[in-house]
């Protein structure tokens, strides 16, 4: 019985939980001001779970990677305000709101407002890696003029 999974409780503090704070990637610079925490899914006694629940947090002027891949995934806004690139359109966010990025999706997450942009993002354990976009679907992008004055790379 001591192998066994066992229920619990992760404790939070001021948007901080009781696991690892990450830095949000190890490598490059096409992204700024960004932490993770993985809250479920990769702890001990967590692989019945189908999937990764991870905690976000952009500082005021930070954004995530512009990135795609074939898995989908929810995001919801738990902190702060900010905007989102979704494929060729840029959308606000507020707290609770609550975004789908389908599959093949680029997608760039930045905190706009004086507070950080903080969000749960819930992912398949089993998923592809991310994909940066080519030039031609950068060209795309910034043909859009929305999602041009948002885009950084």
């Amino acid at each position: 019985m001591a192998d066994e999974p066992r229920s619990k409780i992760i404790r939070s503090r001021d948007y901080r939980w009781e696991v690892p704070l990450r830095e949000y990637k190890s490598e490059g610079t096409h992204f700024r001001d960004i932490t993770r925490q993985t809250l479920l899914g990769e702890g001990s006694g967590e692989g019945a779970l189908n999937f990764i629940t991870r905690y976000f947090e952009i500082q005021p002027g930070g954004y995530s990677t512009l990135e795609h891949h074939a898995h989908p995934h929810s995001v919801v806004v738990i902190r702060g305000r900010g905007e989102v690139i979704l494929g060729d359109r840029v959308e606000p966010l507020a707290l609770h709101d609550v975004v789908y990025i389908a599959p093949h999706t680029l997608h760039q997450f930045h905190a706009t407002g004086e507070e950080p942009l903080g969000f749960l993002c819930i992912v398949d354990r089993e998923r592809d890696r991310p994909v940066l976009p080519g030039d031609d679907e950068l060209a795309e992008l910034e043909a859009a003029p929305e999602v041009h004055r948002r885009l950084r790379t």
